[in-house]
């Protein structure tokens, strides 16, 4: 049996982690000398009230190794294989505190898998890998379709503003000032990793229209796209997109995901987003 464990930068609901037995490791957020769990002790509403309320930006942590040791020592005992799938290292340093975590348990089967990527698409990663495990699939051959799936994610979305991913460090001061000035709304995309680029509109509209087009351009109209929806504090327009989208897709129900406290530290609020494989 293989155990698969993830982190809620995933953004899966909590009750569907739950229902299949998915070991769910917090993120941690701090706002000044206060820091939380993003697993139980702030959720997203809570974290957007406090956000708007700072005078400066919160600052995000990857798990403690420790969290880990639990899960690892427990799947240990039962002569359990471990897949801990986890956010792009070149943007969390989950990777490294998980392999961290393994290296306390020497004799133990851990695989540590970077994703490249985060929310919606690593999310769909984890229900890919649990459902190969619950097929009875052997480790070797879930990381073996994880590695192949990786490489195929896109991920597209929009952030009401440019000044939450400047000052996190994940895009440059001069990009953001840019956009500010000509006033441009950026499609964003996450590639090898880390966001990048990928267009940019005059208007919100404009680049939401464009968003939808970029998926029905690149989206397999299949189920094994697993298209997802992606926001923070944007549901309404988040399930426009999805039922518009599903009505074209023929893949299933679209769902849509809340992004966690870790992710809108850097999106911020109102960020909007849609992920798939091709």
């Amino acid at each position: 049996m293989v155990q698969i464990i993830a982190d809620t930068t995933c953004s899966l609901p909590r009750d569907v982690l739950k229902a299949r037995g998915i070991p769910l490791i917090p993120q941690v957020v701090m706002f000044g000398e206060e820091s939380f769990h993003d697993d139980s002790e702030i959720d997203t509403a809570t974290f957007l009230a406090k956000l708007k309320a700072s005078s400066t930006l919160p600052k995000t942590a990857a798990p403690e190794p420790s969290l880990y040791y639990l899960i690892f020592k427990e799947a240990q005992a039962k002569g359990e294989s471990v897949i801990v799938i986890a956010p792009s290292g070149k943007v969390s340093g989950t990777v490294r505190s998980a392999e961290t975590a393994a290296q306390e348990f020497a004799d133990a089967d851990i695989r540590v898998v970077d994703s490249q990527t985060v929310s919606c698409n690593l999310g769909s990663l984890v229900l890919f890998a649990d459902d190969l495990a619950k097929a009875g699939k052997p480790a070797d051959e879930i990381v073996a379709k994880l590695d192949h799936m990786i490489p195929r994610g896109r991920i597209y979305f929009l952030v009401h503003t440019l000044e939450y991913l400047a000052k996190g460090g994940r895009i440059g001061g001069a990009k953001k000032l840019l956009a500010e000035l000509l006033e441009i709304k950026p499609i964003l995309t996450i590639r090898a990793g880390q966001v990048e680029p990928f267009e940019q509109q005059r208007t919100h509209k404009r680049a939401l229209a464009r968003l939808e087009e970029v998926v029905r351009e690149q989206c397999p109209r299949s189920a094994e796209a697993r298209l997802a929806v992606m926001h923070a504090e944007a549901e309404e327009e988040a399930r426009v997109v999805a039922a518009r989208l599903q009505s074209w897709w023929g893949g299933g129900k679209v769902p849509v995901y809340e992004l966690p406290p870790a992710i809108v530290t850097h999106g911020g609020p109102k960020t909007m987003g849609v992920g798939f494989f091709i």
